[in-house]
């Protein structure tokens, strides 16, 4: 009896063993929920060291899932990471339009080409409901629009800002718009756009769906809940876009009241959640598309914070797109780990298909990399080099190296295991590790830019 027992202990250890480490593809669809917060720092919130702001339901997706100590943006900047997102290209293959934010005044006609393959999409091939909630900022007005890039439902804003209140964009344009169809609402920025995922998840609880919450907050004007109103219709804020701000040297508490109304929102999706049995079911990643301002020109001071980081929203430096990265998923992530593998936005998408079981279409690149062996596993990613550029302003990370080319200014190389300030420029003699990250950066440039004759046309 003994030995049948222990036979049987040892089959039922091998299940749960099973059940533990089977991966998703094994298993239904699971939802998908990808919270993008717009220009957060690095250390805006607790979990990454914050004192001042009070985010406990962020930090709870911590305590309960899987924080990224290494995690970057795409670009230092809205449009970039939000098109390397969405496509899992850099989005430099895209043309150099895409490397700065999509501008409302040079560039409205413009926007991300439809024949570009999206997540959305893709996730909608399998099956997948989808609806985005939030900033675009790849293009202004039709077609370039979120329910012609996958997905079936979209209410939000199509501009880069825009007033948290009246809805008003800064070049004095309505700008909430429900599918194609401008549409103004009343309310708070936050609230509304929280409202709608909720109705979401409710109308599509008994199927697999696909939530793209990309809030505008903490994106200027700089206006909590209670802060006033500051733009209306028809007058441009081209050079007043920052919201009613009475301490300039002190533009913190109006971002404090923001980052708050971020986190009592996610607090209220993962209720929507649990209220609908869907909370085991759910993938949750909370993220940020860059880092955060510090300063803006030295006009307004102490807005957000970036922690040890060197640098801010806009610059290559840490400061500019190493972001908060927080996943939470109850049975396949393990609760309350930390990891420093390095990841970028782009990553999402190759990661996103492979839960839903479709594979990407073979005529478009996919730079990202699969990230469920770190999720699910603790497992650590492959070698590879990452590429940022905007502009004349360059980075090139390989492991703990990074070199950073400003303009016409000369290489600085960091070891960013010693140096995660940057500080400590080590070019000077190591002129061989120079050479060879250049050389890597120039490869990658003539191939980005060879794929992105393919979008001419557009720009």
């Amino acid at each position: 009896m003994k030995f049948h027992h222990k036979i049987w202990l040892f089959f039922l250890g091998g299940v749960a063993l099973s059940l533990y480490h089977c991966t998703p593809k094994e298993q239904s669809k699971p939802n998908i929920i990808l919270i993008l917060i717009d220009d957060l720092g690095y250390g805006d919130i607790g979990c990454y060291g914050n004192t001042t702001n009070l985010t406990p339901n962020i930090d709870r997706l911590a305590e309960e899932g899987l924080k990224l100590t290494d995690f970057h943006s795409n670009g230092p900047m809205c449009t970039p990471t939000r098109a390397a997102m969405l496509t899992g290209m850099y989005q430099n293959r895209l043309g150099p339009m895409f490397e700065g934010p999509l501008s409302g005044k040079t560039q409205y006609d413009k926007g991300m080409p439809l024949e570009v393959e999206t997540i959305a999409k893709l996730l909608k091939k399998a099956g997948y409901a989808t609806g985005m909630f939030g900033k675009w900022h790849l293009g202004y007005h039709e077609p370039y629009m979120p329910v012609r890039q996958g997905f079936d439902e979209f209410a939000g804003l199509l501009a880069g800002d825009g007033d948290h209140h009246s809805h008003i964009d800064r070049w004095g344009r309505e700008d909430w718009w429900h599918n194609d169809v401008l549409k103004m609402e009343v309310g708070y920025s936050v609230d509304l756009l929280t409202k709608h995922s909720i109705e979401f998840i409710a109308k599509n609880h008994d199927r697999p769906f696909f939530l793209y919450l990309p809030h505008l907050a903490i994106h200027f004007p700089w206006q909590g809940p209670d802060d006033p109103l500051h733009r209306q219709k028809g007058i441009s804020y081209e050079h007043d876009k920052w919201g009613i701000i009475e301490d300039r040297e002190n533009v913190h508490p109006h971002v404090k009241a923001m980052i708050e109304a971020v986190d009592e929102s996610t607090g209220r999706i993962m209720e929507a959640l649990k209220r609908w049995d869907l909370d085991e079911n759910t993938l949750v990643i909370f993220t940020s598309d860059n880092g955060g301002y510090i300063h803006y020109n030295h006009l307004f001071e102490n807005i957000s914070s970036n922690g040890p980081l060197r640098g801010q929203k806009a610059e290559v430096y840490e400061g500019g797109h190493r972001v908060p990265f927080i996943a939470r998923w109850p049975g396949h992530i393990e609760a309350g780990t930390v990891s420093d593998e390095t990841a970028m936005t782009f990553d999402l998408f190759p990661t996103f298909a492979a839960l839903a079981g479709i594979a990407p279409s073979k005529d478009q690149p996919v730079d990202g990399v699969d990230l469920r062996p770190l999720l699910f596993g603790g497992e650590k990613l492959p070698d590879r080099t990452l590429f940022w550029k905007m502009d004349g302003d360059i980075a090139i990370r390989r492991g703990p190296w990074k070199l950073v080319k400003i303009g016409d200014q000369p290489f600085e190389l960091y070891n960013l295991n010693d140096d995660i300030g940057e500080q400590n420029n080590l070019a000077t003699g190591h002129e061989k590790s120079v050479k060879i990250l250049w050389q890597e950066y120039l490869n990658w440039l003539e191939g980005v830019n060879e794929y992105s004759k393919k979008w001419d046309k557009t720009e």
